[in-house]
């Protein structure tokens, strides 16, 4: 694992460490249907897109982002056409919260992911949202009683890999949400082949015990090319937030869900 996200997980143990199991929210049945809404999109011939409020990265920023701007750039991407939307709330390297998790589910109305470096069991209870992302290399083989956390809690579980065996793990742990992520976690680098060299077994697995996964490619889109690439590789949705939050945000959008049709056109 690359010393960075070591550092990530560390933070992340310190501010688990901090919180007390009395931090917890009431979950109301209310969770907003993330199947339901990447259908819609499917069935107009869309790519589905899960927008992501990013204020930063390990790498860099890109905007100093309060609740109240978390809530306006929310309602942009949902008003461009996301199925969903993922909030950060780590705040050491990417300068996510809580706050803004809850600004933008507030003010919004579809699927809200909670994006975060989950360690420990106390984080599952800091905050409501639809989906939350469960990283199977972080949490080895704790991730099936995470799961369990999050159904009980009426949240749906994404569960993240990055490679075979994180992959092989999760197909057999009650999940319906995979997360295919195109960055390494050993160098941190992004190749698109790992969601192309994946996909096939998750539909391989389906295939064989007649199940029915939902993968989402996250990581690595930069263009209507990419966006197409991991379609046509088998994603169901795309995860995007560094791309959105360059810039231009309702034009790229506007590209990226447009860009099987006018694919098939050409």
């Amino acid at each position: 694992m690359h010393p960075k996200i070591e550092q990530i997980i560390q933070k992340s143990k310190e501010r688990a460490d901090a919180l007390s199991e009395s931090n917890t929210y009431t979950r109301h049945n209310d969770r907003r249907d993330i199947f339901e809404s990447i259908g819609f999109a499917c069935n107009r011939g869309h790519i589905p897109i899960i927008a992501e409020v990013k204020p930063a990265s390990p790498t860099g920023k890109f905007a100093d982002v309060n609740p109240e701007i978390a809530s306006q750039i929310a309602c942009d991407m949902e008003n461009a056409g996301a199925v969903a939307l993922s909030v950060l709330t780590e705040p050491c390297y990417f300068e996510g919260s809580i706050e803004n998790l809850e600004s933008v589910r507030k003010h919004t109305s579809i699927p809200v992911l909670r994006k975060d470096f989950i360690v420990d069991k106390n984080q599952m209870h800091e905050a409501n949202s639809d989906v939350i992302l469960l990283i199977a290399g972080v949490l080895g083989k704790r991730l099936p009683e995470f799961i369990e956390i999050a159904r009980r809690r009426n949240i749906e579980p994404l569960v993240e890999v990055h490679n075979k065996n994180e992959l092989e793990y999760a197909l057999e742990c009650d999940t319906i949400l995979i997360g295919i992520n195109n960055r390494s976690f050993e160098t941190l680098e992004i190749d698109l082949e790992t969601a192309e060299k994946l996909i096939p077994l998750v539909k391989e697995h389906d295939r064989k015990y007649n199940q029915k996964h939902l993968i989402i490619g996250e990581s690595g889109v930069k263009s209507t090319d990419d966006a197409v690439r991991m379609i046509k590789a088998g994603a169901d949705a795309l995860l995007v937030g560094t791309y959105l939050m360059e810039g231009n945000l309702k034009e790229k959008m506007e590209k990226l869900i447009e860009a099987n049709k006018k694919q098939e056109i050409v």
